[in-house]
């Protein structure tokens, strides 16, 4: 009898085998996910931050078709591609902008005052900063810092009264209902860390120069998880997938001793309380992670880790030796799949899946986004090997 999308990812945090290898792709591109169903997707990165963009400027009942059809897409891509674990919720940006500029960029904030200008890039789908006022690399470290403090003055105050209710998750508890039962779910939330992609750098100088504002910068990451944790499973969440990109292919951004001192104890934190909750919590970064890997895999407590970077050194054979206990989900290179040949994707696909049938606990898939201007014909290749060598 075949199993469920949801008993299969269930049975690998189990390790145990069923019917077919689980699969589950991190992520995909509005022009990778629209070669896929051949029409405009509404999933992506930037490409989606864009488009509510423009649907908050168009006002309230295009705000709410922005989210509807982005919802219907992502379970539709996730459907055409065998996956599964259901990615719902792709990159958002829910402010209203002040001015439209033009057709791709916008104005946030006070254009009297502070304020910062996003520009949308159709070739790379980002939606990135191409101006702010006051200009942040003309501020002194000094003037930076305090900036910092005032930032995390405000949010501890918040905090302070801060109280979740089962209202504030009645989108996640309605797609649980609805597809929980036959598909496990991707709920992202309760990530802790300083990394490369934190929007301001600030916090990474923080790290090195003033150690006390890094701190309570995770303490509130870690005090807003653990708040959130019961409404989640109360929701029916059992994959919270958490993480920051805390390192690139040379290693973590920030030396072991640091990251054994200042992060892990917050993450242990929030994984002790999904664990009280009945919540498995992964943690996903780019980047070689093995100078880091015993603390974040080995005492944190995170039940699985996605974004295993093959190109970085993160090997599916080498963690499963080395953390036993470890989920893994991915180690199929976005990198090969944008410039490899139709072979080389399929030799990748091939090897994770041998693995996952060895080794047991591995969600086999594409580590990182399926970016802009991938070969069609290498995602077809992926697609195809991955149903035809899938079954035990």
């Amino acid at each position: 009898m075949a199993a469920t999308s949801r008993e299969r990812v269930l049975a690998a945090f189990e390790f145990e085998l069923v019917d077919m290898v689980p699969v589950y792709h991190v992520g995909f591109s509005g022009d990778a996910a629209s070669k896929i169903l051949g029409r405009e997707v509404f999933v992506g990165g930037g490409i989606q931050q864009w488009r509510e963009a423009k649907a908050l400027w168009e006002g309230e009942e295009a705000h709410r078709e922005f989210l509807r059809r982005s919802l219907e897409d992502a379970f539709e891509i996730s459907r055409a591609t065998d996956q599964d674990i259901i990615r719902f919720h792709y990159w958002r940006l829910p402010v209203k902008p002040t001015v439209k500029i033009d057709e791709y960029t916008f104005l946030y904030g006070d254009p009297e005052g502070e304020y910062v200008v996003r520009r949308y890039n159709p070739s790379s789908e980002l939606f990135n900063v191409v101006e702010e006022h006051p200009p942040r690399e003309r501020m002194s470290l000094t003037a930076r810092f305090r900036r910092a403090e005032e930032y995390l003055a405000r949010m501890e105050e918040w905090l302070e009264s801060y109280r979740p209710r089962s209202g504030d998750f009645r989108e996640i508890r309605c797609l649980m209902e609805k597809y929980g039962r036959e598909y496990a779910i991707r709920v992202n939330g309760g990530s802790v860390g300083i990394g490369l992609s934190t929007e301001d750098p600030v916090w990474l100088m923080a790290v090195m120069r003033r150690r006390d504002l890094a701190a309570r910068y995770l303490d509130i990451q870690a005090e807003v998880a653990v708040k959130q944790v019961r409404y989640l499973a109360e929701a029916g969440v059992k994959l919270l997938f958490a993480g920051v990109d805390i390192a690139d292919n040379r290693g973590p951004c920030m030396p072991p001793k640091v990251f054994r001192e200042l992060v892990l104890p917050r993450i242990r934190r929030v994984a002790e309380e999904c664990h009280r909750h009945g919540i498995y919590y992964l943690y996903g970064s780019d980047g070689n992670l093995w100078p880091v890997a015993d603390d974040l895999f080995g005492k944190s407590g995170v039940d699985g880790y996605f974004e295993v970077d093959r190109r970085a050194g993160m090997s599916l054979r080498k963690l499963r030796e080395r953390f036993p206990d470890l989920v893994l989900i991915g180690n199929i290179s976005s990198h090969t799949l944008h410039s490899g040949s139709v072979e080389d994707v399929r030799a990748e696909a091939l090897s994770c899946l041998k693995e996952a049938k060895k080794s047991r606990g591995i969600i086999v898939g594409v580590s990182n986004f399926i970016v802009p201007g991938t070969p069609k014909e290498n995602i077809v290749a992926l697609i195809e090997t991955i149903r035809k060598h899938r079954k035990i």
